[in-house]
């Protein structure tokens, strides 16, 4: 599928020193390049980009893969499907396992069965075989009831894990910082997953709560099925409700991430600040 699109980007790329190098026979280098823009225009919307662009592999490949990834929307018929496949295109949903170096010393190293789990969940494929959970509902093929069950316990360890990980990243930047802090019990009996011990901007410390809302559940399917990121949307916003007696007092952020990885804007401005004064301090981009 994206073969014309890479020739055509390297042969721009390296077009000057293709001159130099066959200077005495250029036709055959042209031909080819000729041959396969015939080819490529010949494609439904497929223009050729901007001069000043061919030289880039992406402005070739996003628009047959923006082009397929429509065709694929488009035959979907299984709201879990179209849930999927928007899941799949959006900022952020391959991040946590995709573009995550498989570091041993930092924990970033998966499993067999943690990447095969989640090759199977972003591409539909069949993960178990269709049982009956302990709360009585059945599970599918796909194996997906699990990220919704409220008695699979590792939802419980999936969420404490994801509150030491924000906790461990703030301290890294040299700022203290304490889980579920006894000091905030709100007036409705809650508190929120961390809070740092000093100012984190305008005076004001910073708080933040965790909530992994899953795309296939029931209570989202419907709406993650036309748009993505719905259900990471809808729970960062009741987080923000639930505590906002904290607006007067702290900076809040909800560290929404659904299932499939879809990152809320707010989760992503607050890691991204976490990173930015970490490397201040460790001088380690």
């Amino acid at each position: 599928m994206l073969a014309s699109s890479a020739f055509l980007a390297s042969a721009s790329s390296t077009f000057t020193l293709q001159e130099s190098i066959l200077s005495s026979n250029k036709s055959v280098s042209n031909q080819s390049v000729a041959s396969t823009e015939i080819v490529w225009e010949a494609l439904p919307s497929s223009p050729i980009p901007a001069s000043n662009k061919q030289h880039i592999r992406k402005a070739w490949d996003k628009l047959m893969t923006t082009k397929h990834a429509s065709l694929l929307q488009s035959r979907t018929q299984c709201d879990v499907d179209k849930a999927r496949l928007l899941a799949a295109s959006s900022s952020h949903s391959g991040d946590y396992w995709l573009h995550a170096p498989p570091i041993t010393s930092i924990g970033l190293r998966l499993s067999d069965e943690a990447v095969r789990l989640a090759v199977a969940r972003r591409l539909g494929c069949k993960a178990s075989e269709p049982h009956t959970c302990t709360c009585g509902n059945p599970v599918d093929a796909r194996g997906l009831h699990g990220l919704s069950c409220r008695k699979y316990s590792p939802r419980q360890q999936r969420h404490s894990s994801m509150i030491g990980i924000v906790w461990r990243a703030v301290k890294r930047a040299q700022i203290p910082a304490t889980k579920e802090p006894s000091n905030l019990i709100l007036q409705n009996g809650k508190r929120p997953d961390g809070s740092t011990l000093i100012p984190w901007s305008s005076g004001k410390p910073m708080a933040w709560d965790v909530t992994v809302p899953d795309t296939y559940a029931e209570s989202h399917i419907g709406d993650t099925a036309t748009e993505a990121g719905a259900a990471v949307n809808h729970a960062a916003a009741n987080r923000i409700d639930k505590y906002d007696e904290l607006a007067d007092t702290h900076i809040f952020y909800p560290v929404a991430i659904e299932t499939v990885g879809i990152w809320n804007h707010w989760a992503v401005e607050l890691v991204q600040e976490i990173g930015r004064r970490a490397t201040l301090i460790t001088g380690d981009p």
